[in-house]
C-alpha cells in the first residue's frame, strides 16, 4: 500500500482533465483541499493544491504550490512530506520553474528545474546528491503545470475509449502519460450528487505509473474540470482520494 500512497499523491501533482477553451477553467485564488483514506474509512493523509498569481523576472505568472503528506496510523509506518512548486505562463501554461522537495518514508529528493525556451534545455539542479544537469527538451509540462494544462484542453466529443497524452518533465527525464476516457457518471459527494467524467491514467511500462495499477479518477463534469475523487485498487481494499474543501472556482458543481 506504501506504493499506492505515493502513486496517488503523484498524481495530483500530475493530474487533471480538460475544459473548453474558450471557457477558463481556473483563476488565481484557486484552493483544493483532499482528504486520503484506506477504503474510506482509515485517514491515510491529505493533500492540497493552490493557485496563485505572482511575478516572476518582471513578468506576471501563475505561481501553483502542492503539498502532500500522511497522518494517523499510517503516518507512524510511512511519513511522507512532499511539496511542489511551479512557476508558469499564464495564457500558454508552459513552465518557467519547478521545485520538487520530497520525503517518502526516508526516500528524499530536492530538486529545483528551470526552463529556458531559447536553448530548449532544463537545469536541473540536485541539492541531495549536489549534481547539476543540463537536459534536452521539447514541449513539456512539469508535474504541477500540467495539472492545469490539461484543465485547458477540450474534450468535447470525446468517446469512451478515447486517450489524450503528454510529455512530462520529471527527475531529469521526459515521461509519456495518457489519460484515458472511460465515460460519465453521477457520483455521490458530501457536496451532493456530481456529474463526473471518469479517466485512467496510463503510463509507458517501466515508468511510475502503470495500467495496472487500476487507478481511476472522477472530474468534475463543468468548467473547472477538477479531480473529485481518486482511487487506486489494491489487492485487499483501495486507497482513495476525495475532495473535501475548496474556494476560488470560476463556477460551481454540475449537479444532479
Amino acid at each position: 500500500m506504501k506504493k499506492q500512497i505515493v502513486v496517488v499523491l503523484m498524481l495530483f501533482w500530475s493530474f487533471a482533465s480538460f475544459s473548453q477553451k474558450e471557457v477558463p477553467a481556473f483563476k488565481s485564488g484557486e484552493k483544493l483541499r483532499y482528504k486520503m483514506s484506506y477504503s474510506g474509512f482509515l485517514t491515510a493523509g491529505t493533500a492540497v493544491l493552490e493557485l496563485n498569481e505572482v511575478e516572476l523576472d518582471g513578468k506576471k505568472v501563475f505561481y501553483s504550490r502542492g503539498s502532500g503528506w500522511t497522518s494517523g496510523i499510517i503516518k507512524w509506518f510511512f511519513k511522507i512530506d512532499d511539496v511542489y512548486e511551479s512557476y508558469f505562463d499564464k495564457d500558454t501554461i508552459k513552465p518557467y520553474y519547478f521545485k520538487r522537495k520530497i520525503d517518502e518514508g526516508g526516500y528524499k529528493k530536492h530538486r529545483n528545474t528551470q526552463f529556458n525556451y531559447d536553448s530548449k534545455e532544463a537545469y536541473v539542479q540536485d541539492f541531495i546528491n549536489q549534481k547539476d544537469t543540463i537536459i534536452a527538451f521539447s514541449n513539456v509540462q512539469d508535474m504541477m503545470s500540467s495539472f492545469y494544462y490539461l484543465r485547458t484542453q477540450d474534450v468535447k466529443g470525446m468517446k469512451k475509449g478515447d486517450e489524450i497524452a503528454i510529455d512530462m518533465f520529471m527527475d531529469s527525464q521526459v515521461y509519456p502519460f495518457k489519460l484515458r476516457y472511460l465515460g460519465k457518471e453521477v457520483l455521490k459527494t458530501k457536496f451532493g450528487k456530481i456529474n463526473a467524467l471518469v479517466f485512467r491514467p496510463l503510463v509507458q511500462s517501466g515508468r511510475i505509473f502503470k495500467a495496472e495499477e487500476s487507478v481511476t479518477i472522477w472530474i468534475t463534469d463543468d468548467a473547472n474540470k477538477i479531480p473529485i475523487k481518486m482511487q487506486a485498487d489494491l489487492s485487499v481494499g483501495s486507497l482513495r482520494a476525495e475532495l473535501q474543501q475548496y474556494q476560488g472556482l470560476v463556477t460551481g458543481f454540475n449537479k444532479r
